[in-house]
């Protein structure tokens, strides 16, 4: 890096102050901050992304890693369940075979449950019918149209 000094900051600034003069120094001195900061947006940027591809790099490898872990453990399953299908195809051809000890009994079937005298399309509440009419409380619905009509005063003629 460059190592500017107060000092040559201040031999730098004299000596544009005679070069360029004093009418012309401060929009000169505005062009070069705003390109200053441009740069060092720019800079900023470029190590930004940078950064990120050497996260993705990682993320990649990362990713590798588990995919073959994955792999290993599916085949290890695969090899294990194909263990366990040949164990078990020689034990019940064992047990099945002519002149085996054993017999496979199987249960009598388990009868459906049906639930006696319930119609579940047919909602029942829990107050009785005899209740809701002496409180006067509404046990059929009235669409708008129908209370209208039969809250309508009767008109006289």
């Amino acid at each position: 890096m460059i190592d500017l000094g107060i000092s040559k900051l201040v031999m730098i600034g004299a000596v544009a102050l005679i070069v360029i003069g004093p009418e012309k120094l401060p929009r000169v001195a505005r062009t070069v901050g705003t390109l200053l900061g441009k740069a060092q947006r720019y800079v900023s940027e470029v190590k930004a992304e940078v950064s990120r591809s050497m996260e993705l790099d990682e993320l990649k490898k990362m990713k590798d890693s588990v995919e073959s872990v994955a792999k290993d453990v599916s085949q290890s399953m695969q090899t294990s369940a194909a263990d366990f299908e040949k164990t078990w195809a020689d034990a019940t051809q064992v047990a099945n075979g002519p002149g085996s000890d054993y017999q496979l009994a199987l249960p009598e079937p388990v009868p459906e449950y049906r639930h006696p005298k319930k119609n579940w399309r047919l909602k029942q509440g829990a107050t009785p019918h005899w209740f809701k009419a002496r409180t006067g409380v509404r046990t059929k619905a009235l669409s708008g149209a129908a209370r209208v009509a039969r809250f309508r005063p009767t008109q006289f003629d």
